[in-house]
């Protein structure tokens, strides 16, 4: 199988005509990057959000976990995580805006923020694009499942960086490295998913590709995943809520 990742080195261009130079401050533990993207998603903390987006968080109710969740937070809040936070069946949820399950979640945001449901879902668009419509993660495996067929590899942690957004909010990618597996199978995943600590996802964005430092210019192309064990419905009751 190829694993195809045209769409995220498509993506990566776009984010690198959108970014100005970044500016890295060094921390004991990672990097702050300032990338110039809108982060209307992640993102979408610049507007009540989602990024990153629009998802159940438990912690919502608690006013210090609420401005985790917009990207308000100390560097000593920050702890690394495990594979296990994100272990499960995950779905993409790019079909779900192409076949029309999602237009009312666009009609939603287009009521209570500053673009038209169409423009919303050229957005999303842009970012959930993805040709790989299943994630399946258990222990330190990680496959990736489009048409073509499966690719998988073996990952372990490579640390974390921290990201300062252009509106001046920020975010927090967990980095895997692959340690063994299919050739075709990424070397890099980045996930983020608005957390900052130790926690099991309820959703997240994913970012993969060969090269680490890359992968974190791009701000375009988001690949979302939930539960495979959701209904079209319920994922979007769940944007919806949120």
């Amino acid at each position: 199988m190829q694993f195809d990742l045209s769409k995220h080195v498509s993506a990566l261009a776009i984010g690198a005509m959108l970014a100005v130079s970044p500016v890295v401050q060094a921390t004991a533990q990672t990097n702050d990057t300032a990338n110039a993207e809108d982060h209307d998603h992640d993102h979408d903390h610049a507007e009540g959000h989602d990024h990153d987006h629009d998802h159940d968080h438990d912690h919502a109710h608690d006013h210090g976990d609420m401005n985790v969740y917009k990207g308000i937070f100390e560097d000593s809040q920050i702890a690394e995580r495990e594979l296990s936070d994100w272990e499960g069946d995950w779905q993409s949820v790019y079909p779900l805006l192409q076949d029309g399950t999602l237009d009312s979640v666009m009609a939603h945001k287009a009521e209570h923020g500053s673009k038209t449901a169409e423009e919303y879902h050229d957005y999303y668009e842009t970012g959930y694009e993805t040709d790989v419509d299943r994630i399946v993660i258990d222990g330190d495996s990680v496959s990736f499942h489009d048409a073509d067929g499966t690719v998988e590899g073996t990952y372990e942690s490579d640390g974390y960086e921290v990201l300062t957004y252009e509106a001046g909010n920020r975010g927090v990618r967990f980095i895997f490295e692959k340690t063994e597996g299919d050739e075709d199978a990424p070397q890099f995943i980045q996930f983020s998913d608005h957390r900052i600590a130790p926690a099991d996802a309820d959703h997240y964005h994913l970012y993969w590709g060969d090269d680490r430092a890359a992968l974190l210019d791009e701000v375009t192309n988001w690949p979302t995943y939930y539960p495979s064990d959701l209904s079209g419905e319920e994922i979007a009751a769940e944007m919806k809520a949120h």
